[in-house]
């Protein structure tokens, strides 16, 4: 642990805060974590490409939500939902499919980014893979 002096410069060891990867995956806030990094990969690829940010978060009075949506080089409006699972379900499928409802004009198709390792489109929702999506957030499928 590293050393660090306290205020009467007495020295005491002082916990680093990083975790195994088996402690993130058990962790309860492990898809907080996994959306932060998500969002993260998005913002600094536009960034990467001198754009400005203009990502955004949607929930209606419903709770339909969009955890990431934003506008691409097409004009056409992008909803992204992010599950941190490794397999994608009914539901995440689903929760994809809800996240474009309220783009009624210029909509791309629903995307889903997840914890596994494959991209593929699922009841027209693109499936995409955490690895794929962070080496190229804006890549269709």
């Amino acid at each position: 642990m590293p050393v660090v002096a306290g205020a009467h410069q007495q020295l005491r060891q002082v916990p680093v805060a990083h975790q195994s990867l088996a402690q993130v995956i058990k962790h309860p806030r492990r898809g907080a974590l996994f959306e932060n990094l998500v969002v993260t990969e998005h913002l600094k690829h536009r960034y990467n490409q001198g754009r400005s940010a203009d990502l955004y978060f949607w929930r209606d009075n419903n709770g339909v939500e969009a955890d990431l949506l934003f506008e691409t080089a097409t004009g056409h409006i992008q909803t992204i939902e992010i599950k941190s699972g490794q397999t994608p379900t009914t539901d995440y499928i689903r929760a994809g499919q809800q996240s474009a409802r309220f783009v009624t004009e210029n909509a791309a198709p629903p995307r889903l980014i997840y914890g596994g390792d494959t991209s593929f489109v699922r009841s027209g929702v693109d499936v995409v893979g955490w690895r794929d999506a962070c080496a190229n957030p804006f890549k269709t499928i």
